[in-house]
């Protein structure tokens, strides 16, 4: 899969990929051989954008795995705008006899709920989303997984290359500054980039970060101009939580090391890509078709690990990669599995100044984001255990923010 992702990407960097607004709505149908225990599934999937999207490519990759694998036909709307298209597009699935809708971006989580409220029957799963936990229906259901945990393992990965920069004397520790090009000030971005930060920070301890915001999870002329700025301002690595090949086109004109998500994007960046982190959605779909194929209920909030292959890297490009990257990444994740190390502990950052000792965060995700839960125990921030979506959205010290208004 990885191969066939990293074509792909070079297709899409060959025919000179732009920034994309709302793509046209597109649907296919795919039917397999159907096996006993899944004949009675059909899944209906709806994705912010195609293909050219990293992020949704990711998803696509994961349920076609997932229903080829189990025997199960499933029907793909791409293109479906964070608003009333969704809920449409959702009716629409239902319709075609879906029993079981999917939607993967963040936005279009009220209208999924709005379908869930009218379907009792069908069954509404949702990526990233917040509330399932407090709309307590029967048939609404969150997941996500603790990529927080890959993003710290690719944090190293770039750590272990800034640690090489500095002992060739390519730059001095003090220059060592990373940037990082976010889509929104969401706890999920601030997640991602403060795990990131923390796992290069385990390399480099003198490390800081620089992060810029484009107000969209997908934007290739934003994500490149975001990228430029963080390579203008002297960062020397680069990192994102953004859907298209801006950063990692940018950074491979620049020859700046880049750490990317969703997928390899080594094709774009031969000669500086270094890994990627992602989410593997496919078990969380063999999952979902196995809970209603046995007539079994649906967990209300799903946080996929290391442990059921939820979280993964890439192929660390080892043309670009610091001598040793592999073994310092398989050391912290056994030691994650094993639970010694955690990703957020309160010993390894600091907010003004101080340690936090307790913290509570917005759980029940209120309009005004008001704490509603201690999450800091036994030394460290519980990230993803109270509801499947992060809610860490600390900003810690060492960590700049260049613009705060998405």
């Amino acid at each position: 899969m990885k191969k066939v992702l990293a074509l792909l990407l070079a297709l899409v960097l060959v025919i000179g990929l732009v920034a994309c607004g709302e793509t046209a709505t597109t649907e296919t149908t795919e039917t397999t051989e159907t096996t006993e225990t899944a004949n009675n599934v059909k899944v209906g999937f709806i994705y912010l954008h195609d293909e050219q999207s990293t992020y949704d490519l990711n998803f696509m990759n994961a349920a076609k795995e997932a229903c080829e694998k189990l025997g199960v036909e499933y029907v793909q709307k791409v293109g479906i705008p964070e608003g009333q298209e969704c809920y449409e597009a959702a009716m629409e699935l239902v319709d075609e006899g879906c029993n079981i809708v999917f939607a993967d971006s963040f936005g279009h989580e009220d209208y999924m709920i709005q379908a869930a409220k009218e379907c009792p029957d069908v069954q509404f799963c949702h990526a990233t989303g917040t509330k399932a936990h407090t709309e307590e229906l029967s048939n609404y259901h969150n997941a996500f997984a603790s990529i927080y945990e890959g993003r710290y393992l690719a944090g190293i990965a770039a750590g272990m290359k800034v640690a090489e920069m500095i002992d060739n004397g390519e730059i001095t520790a003090e220059q060592a500054k990373i940037g990082y090009v976010g889509a929104y000030t969401y706890a999920e971005v601030i997640s991602g980039y403060t795990s990131f930060f923390l796992g290069l920070r385990s390399v480099v301890p003198e490390a800081t970060m620089e992060v810029t915001f484009t107000g969209s999870w997908y934007d290739m002329a934003l994500e490149t101009e975001g990228a430029q700025k963080l390579i203008d301002d002297g960062c020397v690595l680069i990192s994102q939580h953004a859907d298209s090949l801006g950063a990692p086109s940018t950074c491979e004109a620049a020859g700046v090391p880049n750490v990317s998500y969703n997928g390899s994007t080594i094709a774009a960046g031969p000669n500086t890509f270094i890994v990627s982190s992602r989410i593997n959605w496919a078990p969380y779909f063999e999952y979902i078709i196995g809970c209603v194929a046995n007539g079994e209920a649906i967990d209300t909030d799903w946080t996929g690990t290391l442990a059921t292959g939820s979280v993964e890297l890439s192929e660390i490009n080892e043309a670009v990669a610091a001598e040793g990257t592999a073994e310092a990444i398989e050391a912290a994740k056994a030691a994650l599995e094993a639970g010694t190390l955690h990703v957020f502990d309160t010993a390894t950052f600091t907010v003004g100044g101080e340690t936090l000792e307790s913290y509570t965060a917005d759980v029940d995700t209120d309009e005004a984001y008001t704490g509603d839960t201690e999450v800091i125990a036994d030394g460290y921030f519980h990230e993803s255990e109270f509801r499947s979506a992060p809610y860490f959205d600390l900003q810690i010290d060492g960590i700049t923010l260049l613009d705060t208004k998405f």
